[in-house]
């Protein structure tokens, strides 16, 4: 392992029903730690009075891990993390006893904002680029990869700058050596040059990030679902899910396709929607389950993620209470 690198192992005991024989590595090379606020108004020049702060380790990735945790699942957090701002990073990971290893870059983690309106119920939200990272500091983080034992890795989120567009693709020839399988959650060029290696166990882009994909837009759904098809079949990824908001998402393998409405909920906040979906998936993936029952349980916990404000991700209750609804319903 990285000598420079700072691991924490404290854990607490999480509730499950199934005895967890999978261990999930979850990757974020760009975190962030997500403040949150609210205000009566947003309006510009004025000092905005703000109530209700709270301040979340965050980043694709990471967020993935704590609703792991939260599910019941044996998980590890690795991320890049630098400054006093990955300093106090790491300090909020280890308030949630979630074990961690931080690697360090020399430049400082950014800091994303969330302001919710109360007057309109709007929710304004500020995210930076984040750091410059080094090919030293990204090619560690693929180093560190070959010291930890796992069976499923998660990487998730936007890419720093500073590290090449192919590394997600890169991840595929470390797995390959721990016979570890990926679920990808990313966008843009890193996302087309993973897809372009193939051999993806999963990936989750947004309606959005699969028609930039595919470079074009799709008049349908049955449409859209027809080219994810396609694509599994070509071995680009065992599993294709593509999450459409309030439109709910859609599952593809080779063999077929399939679209599913979620529960109707009154939504409080959208952030961290998407991780808590990939986690849902990865959970119950993990525990054997089949990929359309995996599927519908990630639905429910991205659900879940929209009830809670802010910052906040999914609770466990609320995942089986809305899985049981959408299992219902089949």
């Amino acid at each position: 392992m990285d000598t420079n690198s700072t691991d924490n192992n404290k854990s607490t005991p999480a509730r499950h029903t199934h005895v967890m024989n999978k261990t999930i590595l979850t990757l974020t090379l760009n975190p962030a730690i997500d403040s949150a606020c609210e205000t009566d108004r947003v309006e510009p020049t004025r000092k905005l009075r703000t109530s209700n702060a709270r301040y979340d380790p965050g980043g694709g990735g990471i967020n993935v891990a704590r609703v792991l945790q939260r599910l019941g699942s044996r998980v590890h957090a690795c991320y890049l993390a630098g400054g006093v701002t990955g300093a106090l990073l790491d300090q909020l990971i280890d308030g949630c006893n979630l074990p961690r290893t931080s690697l360090p870059i020399a430049q400082d983690t950014r800091i994303a904002h969330a302001v919710h309106e109360r007057e309109t119920g709007a929710e304004y939200r500020f995210v930076p680029q984040g750091p410059l990272v080094s090919a030293t500091e990204w090619q560690g983080a693929l180093d560190s990869l070959a010291s930890h034992e796992f069976d499923i890795l998660v990487a998730s989120g936007s890419l720093p700058a500073g590290v090449p567009d192919d590394f997600y693709a890169r991840l595929l020839a470390v797995l390959s050596a721990h016979k570890a399988r990926l679920i990808l959650d990313s966008s843009g060029a890193p996302l087309a040059k993973a897809v372009e290696a193939g051999g993806l166990w999963a990936i989750k882009p947004n309606q959005a990030e699969f028609e930039a994909l595919m470079g074009k837009s799709f008049a349908d759904i049955e449409a859209m679902g027809a080219a994810a098809t396609a694509l599994a079949a070509q071995g680009a990824a065992e599993h294709i899910i593509i999450s459409m908001g309030g439109n709910g998402a859609l599952y593809a393998n080779a063999q077929g396709h399939r679209h599913c409405l979620p529960p109707p909920v009154t939504v409080s906040s959208a952030v961290g929607a998407g991780d808590s979906f990939v986690a849902g998936l990865a959970h119950t993936l993990a525990e054997g389950w089949s990929a359309e029952r995996a599927f519908l349980y990630g639905m429910a916990a991205g659900t879940a993620a929209a009830l809670t404000p802010g910052t906040e991700l999914c609770h466990k209750d609320d995942v089986e209470r809305l899985f049981m609804q959408l299992s219902a319903a089949e």
